[in-house]
């Protein structure tokens, strides 16, 4: 039986004898014209609500996190309202605030826990989450979604559905209505694990459903560019203003190893005086928050100075004036044909470049590539480290001379 009318409200409440400091938060449920009230164990103070929007207002950590609680407890509220319609029982205020409290047995839903999970990462965006991994799980949030109405014709489904076939469904999915690579598949999948764990962790789940499920990746051959062809590009004379631009800030991230939203959100403040007295580069990577330090090179410092008084630079604090990360790849497709270079010149490709081209086939030493490139493990860095034929050739001829030398002793 559907109710005729629905309604809620999240609002302030002064319990008795109370004269002032923050106030509790309830919220009013009514359907039909009958209400019910519970708290959300929530306080706040008057001066900070609004009671036209029911929320705390302010930009501040403590106020965002506490709408996005009751952001997420008024989704909970709908799942109820949703899944008493669902199992043909009445709606009533006091059927949701049941199912709410715990007094009937509340079977909970794949998307309710992943919409919650992604509810409470969202308030520790920028504290323990970057905003890439935040869009990362709403993505996965939103192909989970979408698997579960083409597969069952639903808009969710019941934690005891997860099993090994759902997991096995879901990847066939991902590369078949998706098109997903194999990569990627995995990737989505990687993340729907950390719910399915949620899950078996708070006991709603008897067993792992990845138990014996491979989350293997293929391994991907790390493209860098050559000395040569860097030196062409570094060389070439682009008339075009834009591409020039779009050509020194690829470099840029040729001699520092900086990835495009590091490089993008680079400051002058950044860039101070290493050990030795010289320009480094000091910053945490937007990535993963990890710290790297580098010493920058002739070529980066050139580049700095290039654009020492550009106008964006000057206006925004920002050492390059960095476009949207589809423009630059977009213009090193041309810069790419420009200078007759086969490889699809991707903005990425300048970080192996530095981690190869610049570094390791130099002979820096992969733990001190490590450290620049802001890795945790040097086994993130054995990723990069592609090691080109000149460079075995270099070493091997290295060794034949030692040998030389050692034969007449040896005679």
């Amino acid at each position: 039986m559907l109710e005729k009318s629905f309604g809620l409200l999240f609002y302030l409440k002064q319990s008795k004898n109370q004269k002032k400091g923050p106030l509790y938060i309830y919220l009013k449920i009514t359907v039909d014209g009958k209400s019910v009230e519970l708290s959300s164990k929530r306080k706040w103070e008057a001066s900070k609500w609004s009671s036209s929007a029911a929320r705390a207002v302010g930009t501040r950590e403590d106020a965002r996190e506490l709408n996005y609680y009751l952001d997420a407890l008024e989704q909970q509220i709908y799942q109820a309202k949703r899944s008493l319609i669902e199992a043909d029982r009445e709606v009533s205020a006091q059927a949701i605030k049941d199912i709410l409290t715990g007094n009937v047995e509340k079977r909970k839903k794949i998307l309710e826990v992943f919409s919650v999970h992604n509810a409470q990462m969202k308030a520790l965006q920028g504290v323990d989450f970057a905003a890439s991994t935040m869009q990362r799980y709403n993505i996965s949030y939103n192909h989970t979604r979408d698997f579960i109405k083409w597969k069952y014709g639903a808009d969710d489904r019941d934690i005891k559905d997860l099993d090994h076939e759902f997991i096995s469904q879901y990847a066939f999915w991902l590369k078949t209505v998706r098109n997903c690579d194999h990569n990627t598949t995995m990737k989505y999948l990687v993340n729907f694990k950390k719910i399915v764990l949620i899950c078996v962790k708070s006991k709603w789940l008897p067993g792992d459903p990845f138990s014996n499920f491979k989350l293997t990746r293929k391994p991907l051959e790390r493209t860098a560019l050559t000395d040569i062809e860097l030196q062409r590009i570094a060389e070439k004379d682009f008339e075009n203003v834009r591409l020039s631009n779009v050509r020194d800030i690829f470099l840029f991230s040729c001699y520092t190893g900086l990835a495009y939203i590091d490089v993008k959100n680079l400051r002058r403040s950044d860039i101070q005086k290493g050990v030795d007295g010289e320009k480094w580069i000091f910053i945490n990577r937007q990535k993963t928050n990890a710290l790297s330090r580098i010493p920058l090179l002739k070529e980066a410092i050139s580049i700095i100075k290039k654009y020492d008084s550009h106008p964006k630079c000057i206006v925004n604090g920002v050492v390059l004036p960095v476009l949207t990360n589809q423009k630059m790849n977009s213009y090193l497709k041309e810069i790419a044909d420009c200078c007759g270079i086969q490889t699809e010149l991707t903005y990425h490709i300048a970080r192996h470049t530095f981690a190869t081209t610049v570094t390791l086939n130099n002979g820096v030493p992969i733990e001190t590539v490590s450290k620049m490139l802001g890795h945790a493990t040097i086994k993130q860095t054995q990723h990069y480290a592609k090691t080109l034929d000149f460079k075995v050739s270099e070493d091997m001829n290295m060794l034949k001379k030692r040998l030389i030398k050692k034969r007449p002793a040896l005679a």
